[in-house]
C-alpha cells in the first residue's frame, strides 16, 4: 500500500468515526410523538334498491378510471349444516371453477382479458365475488360476475379437485400448533353454536360434502333479496344502478323465505384450560380467547382501541412483554373479530415448549392489567395513530374501499360510518377501555388452549391451572363441541 492510499484511508476512517460519533450524539432517545390525525374526506355512499331486492351501494372516486365490483351475499360459513363444515367456503371456491358452460380456465382467461382477476370467498357471515377493472370494461366484468354467481356448474371433477386442495390446506393448518389451538379455542368459546365449527372444514366433513350439498347451499345463500352489489371508483350512482339492472335485474327472487340464521354461540362444555399433546412438535402454540360483542355493538370502537393496546401491533403490550422484553416468541398479538351474533377475542403466540406456561401467565396478566389500570395517554395516542394510519391506507384503493363497505353492509351498520372512523377512534377514553376490558376480557373467563409437545409443559401448566384437561392431537374431534373430551352439554 503506497503513502497516498494510506493517507486516503486514514482520512476516510476519521470521517466515518466523526460521523458515527455525531450520529450517536444526535440520535433521539425516544420516538417522536404521533402527529395530528389526518382529515378523512369521503363522499357519502349511495344505496339503491332494485325491484328484485338487490341493494346497490356505490362510492364515486374520480381521478383514476378504475372500478371495483363486488357482489356480497349476507350469509356464509355460519350456515354450514351439521357434519358439513367447510361447505360455504367450498361453494364459493367452485363459483369460478365453471359457470354458464365456461370451464375454469375459460373464466380465468375472460377475467384476465378484462385486466382483472375474479376472486370468490366465504367468511362467517358473508360470501362474495369480486373483480377490479378499468371503467370501460366494467359492463363486461359485471356480466362475468353475474354468470359465475347465478349459473355455476358445480361440475363433479371440479368439486373433487377443490376438495383435494382444501384437504391439503387443512393438513397444513392442523400441523401448526397455533392454528390448531385457535380452532380448539373457538370451539371452547362458541360451543354448539354455528361459530364453533371449523369454517374451512375437517377431514371428515370435507369428505362428506357432495354435489347436491353444494347446490343446496348455493340456492340458500346466493339470492338477490339478500345480496348487495358494491361498486367503488370511477362510477356515478345513476351509472351504478343502470349497470346493476343490466346484469342482475332479471335475477328472480326465490319464493321461499330466507333461511333463519342459527345462533353463533351455544352451550359449551370445554374446560377453561385445554392442553393438546402434539408429540414431537418443535414449538407450542398458545391461544387465549373470549367471547366479544357483535360488530354492530355500540362499543365497537372502544373494543377496537382496546385490541390495539393489547395486541394489535408490534408495539402492543402482548408483543412487548412476550417478545421484546423476554424473547419468548417471534411475535405475540391479538385480534378482535366482530361478527353478527357474538364476536371473538383471540390472543396468540408461538413459543418454545418449556416456556408455554410462562406465556399463558403473561397473556392472562395483560388481560387483567387492561381492566385494572387506565391506559396512559401517550400509549393510547400511539395506538390510535396506528389504527388511523392503517384505516387510511385501507381506503387508498378501490378494492380497499369496497372491503370497508362490505363489512358495514354485512352487519347492517350505517354506511356513513365509513367516514367517521377517525373521529370515533379519537373519542375513545382510557376509562372506556378499562371498563370494556373488565366486562369482556376478565382472565377468569378466558378459554386457554396450548398445543405442543405436552411432555415439556404439562407439569408447569398444571401447577398453575390444576383444572386443565389434556387431549391428544391425533384424536381431536373438531366436528364435536366436546373435541373428544367425552363431556356433554348441560
Amino acid at each position: 500500500m503506497n503513502r497516498l492510499t494510506r493517507t486516503r484511508l486514514a482520512v476516510f476512517t476519521a470521517a466515518l468515526f466523526c460521523a458515527g460519533t455525531a450520529a450517536a450524539v444526535d440520535f433521539p432517545t425516544a420516538p417522536p410523538p404521533p402527529g395530528p390525525a389526518p382529515t378523512l374526506s369521503l363522499p357519502t355512499p349511495s344505496s339503491q334498491l332494485l325491484p328484485n331486492g338487490l341493494e346497490v351501494i356505490s362510492i364515486q372516486r374520480d381521478g383514476l378510471p378504475l372500478v371495483t365490483a363486488e357482489l356480497l351475499l349476507r350469509q356464509g360459513s355460519a350456515m354450514d349444516p351439521q357434519g358439513k363444515a367447510g361447505l360455504a367456503q367450498l361453494t364459493a371456491t367452485l363459483l369460478t371453477r365453471g359457470a354458464a358452460g365456461r370451464s375454469a380456465p375459460q373464466i380465468a382467461a375472460a377475467a384476465e382479458a378484462l385486466g382483472g382477476s375474479l376472486d370468490a370467498e366465504a367468511g362467517w357471515d358473508h360470501s362474495n365475488v369480486g373483480i377490479t377493472v378499468t371503467t370501460p370494461r366494467l359492463p363486461a366484468a359485471l356480466a362475468l360476475l353475474a354468470q359465475v354467481t347465478r349459473q355455476p356448474d358445480f361440475a363433479a371433477p371440479e368439486l373433487e379437485r377443490a376438495r383435494a386442495q382444501a384437504l391439503d390446506d387443512l393438513h397444513l393448518v392442523l400441523s401448526r400448533p397455533t392454528r390448531l389451538a385457535a380452532l380448539a379455542a373457538s370451539r371452547a368459546v362458541f360451543g354448539e353454536g354455528a361459530y364453533g365449527h371449523a369454517s374451512a372444514g375437517t377431514p371428515a366433513s370435507l369428505k362428506a360434502i357432495g354435489r347436491v350439498d353444494v347446490q343446496r347451499m348455493h340456492a340458500a345463500i346466493y339470492r338477490p333479496d339478500d345480496a348487495v352489489l358494491i361498486l367503488t371508483g370511477d362510477i356515478a350512482p345513476a351509472q351504478a344502478r343502470e349497470l346493476a339492472r343490466q346484469s342482475f335485474g332479471n335475477w328472480a327472487r326465490p319464493p321461499a323465505p330466507l333461511a333463519p340464521l342459527p345462533p353463533g354461540k351455544g352451550k359449551g362444555v370445554l374446560p377453561p384450560v385445554l392442553l393438546v399433546d402434539q408429540p414431537g412438535a418443535g414449538q407450542a402454540g398458545v391461544v387465549a380467547a373470549h367471547a366479544a360483542p357483535p360488530r354492530k355493538d355500540a362499543e365497537f370502537y372502544v373494543g377496537t382501541v382496546a385490541n390495539a393496546v393489547l395486541g394489535g401491533s408490534y408495539s402492543s403490550r402482548l408483543n412487548e412483554e412476550i417478545r421484546i422484553k423476554r424473547g419468548l416468541s417471534y411475535g405475540a398479538g391479538s385480534d378482535l373479530d366482530g361478527r353478527r351474533g357474538t364476536g371473538l377475542w383471540l390472543a396468540s403466540a408461538q413459543t418454545k415448549n418449556p416456556s408455554a406456561a410462562q406465556v399463558v401467565d403473561l397473556m392472562l396478566g395483560e388481560f387483567a392489567r387492561l381492566g385494572q389500570v387506565p391506559v396512559p395517554p401517550d400509549e393510547l395516542a400511539a395506538r390510535k395513530a396506528t389504527l388511523i394510519g392503517g384505516y387510511g391506507r385501507s381506503l387508498e384503493t378501490t378494492a380497499g374501499l369496497a372491503g370497508q363497505l362490505e363489512e358495514l353492509a354485512t352487519y347492517g351498520v350505517d354506511l356513513a360510518e365509513i367516514g367517521r372512523y377517525i373521529d370515533r377512534v379519537q373519542a375513545v377514553t382510557p376509562a372506556q377501555v378499562q371498563t370494556y376490558a373488565r366486562a369482556h376480557l376478565d382472565p377468569d373467563s378466558s378459554h386457554v388452549v396450548v398445543v405442543g409437545d405436552a411432555a415439556q409443559f404439562d407439569a408447569a401448566l398444571r401447577r398453575a391451572h390444576p383444572q386443565a384437561v389434556r387431549l391428544e392431537a391425533a384424536s381431536l374431534n373438531l366436528d364435536s363441541p366436546t373435541l373428544g373430551t367425552g363431556r356433554k352439554p348441560d
